[in-house]
């Protein structure tokens, strides 16, 4: 029996969790959906639990894909999976200095915003340590997706691990709903980050 209440929202990384990782991919056609991926989100939409993307697309800023060509790929992913209630992305770099490039935790912190949930009550599914990191830091829940990418250390420091999106789905429809937290969970500096999608 777990002891988690079900989530308000669960956010998914993109790549390595909901589609394959293409680095740098500015191609609608190349995009793949993970194993299990559509059911898994089906299966939470069905239950009324948002779901939304927050994602590190650092190939904005390299120059190796334009703003344009990443919302064809989100437009295809959406295509493939289904509309999200939310997506946060981050176009910047290592070294841009941002708060919202995983691990920090702007990412979550403006999908809740724009979800008007508290970040506490949020859930993010990811393949590696810097989307825990990221859960962590924001105080949200973080369930690590590990893939072939995942570092053994990474999974040894996570605080919760599951072999699947299906498992992932399974985990959150078999806890007890939460009692909604209601309006004004917004804190000022959620607020500050901004409500747009990248």
């Amino acid at each position: 029996m777990s002891d988690h209440r079900r989530p308000a929202a669960v956010l998914f990384d993109r790549d390595g969790t909901l589609i394959k990782d293409v680095p740098g991919n500015g191609d609608p056609d190349r995009v793949e959906p993970m194993p299990g991926a559509a059911d898994a989100l089906s299966r939470l939409r069905r239950a009324d639990v948002p779901v939304c993307v927050v994602s590190n697309q650092a190939g904005v800023a390299r120059g190796l894909l334009s703003p344009d060509e990443m919302d064809r790929v989100n437009a295809r992913v959406e295509e493939l999976l289904g509309p999200f209630d939310a997506w946060a992305i981050c176009v910047h770099d290592d070294g841009d200095g941002c708060a919202c490039r995983k691990p920090e935790p702007g990412l979550v912190i403006r999908a809740a915003a724009i979800l008007d949930v508290s970040p506490r009550d949020c859930l993010l599914v990811g393949d590696l340590g810097k989307d825990m990191d990221a859960a962590r830091a924001a105080g949200a829940r973080g369930i690590l997706v590990p893939t072939g990418a995942t570092r053994r250390a990474e999974i040894d420091r996570a605080e919760e691990t599951a072999g699947d999106l299906g498992d992932v789905a399974e985990r959150v429809l078999s806890e007890p709903a939460a009692v909604p937290a209601g309006p004004g969970v917004l804190t000022d500096w959620a607020r500050a980050v901004g409500w747009s999608r990248w």
